[in-house]
């Protein structure tokens, strides 16, 4: 799997993830007392942030990107939906590789 597409699949699951642990396992720890449903998703969540760190480090690597644009995916990771405006940047640079 070239660099591009394992740093979009694990940008998808690691967005996933978070939204998953914002949006479903908070409200269920504090609306219905249950904070094991946190310290699952929330375990999983940082597996997948440490795969999307390190999948970053190599796409950044292999394609010489600037430290700017690396900070940029980065910095997206750490927004609700930003790995998906990530996914939309990547995939377009993605099929201008292989056209």
């Amino acid at each position: 799997m070239n660099a591009l597409r394992q740093l979009r699949l694990i940008a998808f699951l690691e967005g996933m993830s978070f939204l998953g642990l914002l949006f479903v396992a908070m409200p269920v720890k504090h609306l219905l007392g249950q904070p094991l449903v946190v310290r699952i998703a929330g375990s999983v969540h940082g597996l997948l942030f440490l795969l999307f760190v390190s999948s970053l480090f190599r796409a950044a690597s292999e394609h010489g990107w600037p430290a700017r644009r690396s900070l940029a995916a980065f910095g997206a990771s750490l927004v609700p939906f930003g790995n998906f405006v990530l996914d939309r940047v990547l995939k377009r640079e993605e099929e201008g590789q292989v056209g």
